[in-house]
């Protein structure tokens, strides 16, 4: 069956995490995706290691398979001749240069829209296209800091905390995806491309929901709560005889059935606990009384009664218990792809399940320039010119 992107074409001149993420994210939905590096500038996370599987990094390795690879030189003459072929048949281009690169180069949207009518152009910056950052670069741990997250992450004694993973950009690339998908469905019946202009900083802020809201709503400033949720309580890691765990419990009828399960029903009772809104007044004397008892038996003790009682919890695994779990294999979350260099190599699968149109794993991760040939040849150009190009830094 083909993918649900089959006959879409991507070109991808993006480079690190939140542009590779989102053209990833259209490969394995089936769109033929051809990843545009620099001539002697590879993607920087090539380097981006160790670890290192047969010479690419993992880093990489997380965020480009289903794609072709080719290199081009985007300031030579040729270079751009063989981009601007290329885009007359492609429906989408994603790209991540700084604020106006691409219009430097002559490339912009309106040289490309009278290249292609239909072309969708998405541009991923840090800020976007308009504002007064809007030339400012954009790596995700300046956006986590400068978009709130950071203040509310971590506890008063730790200070502001970044998140472990690059969030600002895999939230980008999702949001990216997501617009690339509406204007490709507007163009099914406008017959029209457009441009599409996202930004690191824009996502991230979107991304605060109600920590965001709760600010707008009140005018007061939020304050770090490490583990606990600054609108539900009890929602937080709470401490076990042998490690800890994440208690989750979201509604008034959920916390009558944690009592019981802790062998305490008098504390639904209580009038400081009856409603949510009592225990966020009363938080910290209800957190010690739950803590005081959860400690004295082991996890395994609390899963078992929690699961039970239908209360929302679980273990704080790392990484290793993460991909020894059933529910990974039986969701299909880990692939194993061939590849060139390594062998094969190990990726996480993709969480989008479609019944007729399942996401398939049809390409490694490329190598750099790895399908350079396959792909100018097929726009017409013969070895011989291949070569020359190659001769003279074109591609």
């Amino acid at each position: 069956m083909d993918g649900a992107l089959q006959g879409i074409t991507v070109l991808d001149l993006t480079r690190v995490l939140a542009g590779p993420f989102c053209t990833m994210i259209l490969g394995d939905l089936g769109a033929d995706v051809i990843k545009v590096e620099a001539v002697g500038s590879k993607d920087d996370t090539r380097a981006w290691g160790p670890p290192f599987a047969g010479g690419e990094s993992a880093y990489y390795l997380c965020a480009n398979r289903n794609k072709r690879a080719i290199t081009l030189n985007l300031k030579s003459a040729k270079g751009q001749d063989a981009f601007k072929k290329l885009a007359a048949g492609a429906d989408v281009v994603v790209q991540n240069f700084k604020t106006g690169t691409l219009e430097r180069l002559g490339l912009g949207y309106d040289t490309l829209k009278r290249i292609n009518p239909q072309i969708i152009l998405a541009s991923i910056t840090g800020f976007g296209q308009t504002g007064p950052y809007k030339n400012e670069p954009g790596y995700d741990y300046i956006i986590q800091a400068m978009a709130g997250l950071m203040s509310i992450t971590g506890d008063e004694r730790s200070g502001p905390l970044k998140v472990g993973v690059a969030i600002a950009d895999v939230l980008t690339g999702l949001y990216a995806a997501i617009g690339i998908l509406a204007a490709l469905h507007e163009r099914s019946y406008s017959g029209e491309g457009q441009q599409l202009d996202v930004s690191l900083f824009d996502a991230q802020l979107s991304a605060l929901v109600n920590v965001a809201s709760s600010y707008l709503t009140t005018g007061a400033v939020p304050r770090r709560l490490g583990n606990q949720h600054p609108h539900i309580v009890p929602y937080q890691v709470f401490p076990t005889r042998d490690g800890e765990m994440v208690v989750a419990v979201g509604n008034d009828a959920q916390f009558r059935k944690l009592a019981e399960a802790l062998g305490m029903p008098e504390l639904a009772a209580d009038e400081r606990y009856r409603t949510n809104a009592d225990r966020l007044r009363h938080r910290d004397g209800l957190v010690a009384v739950i803590s005081a008892v959860m400690k004295a038996k082991p996890t395994t003790h609390w899963r078992a009664r929690l699961q039970a009682a239908g209360i929302p919890h679980g273990p704080i695994n790392d990484l290793q218990a993460v991909f020894a779990d059933p529910q990974v294999q039986a969701r299909n979350m880990v692939v194993e792809m061939a590849h060139p260099t390594a062998g094969s190599v190990k990726l996480v699968g993709s969480p989008l399940k479609l019944s007729r149109t399942p996401v398939e794993m049809k390409r490694h991760p490329p190598l750099y320039g790895e399908h350079t040939a396959q792909v100018l040849s097929r726009l017409g150009y013969s070895p011989d010119e291949l070569d020359e190009m190659r001769r003279n830094g074109d591609i």
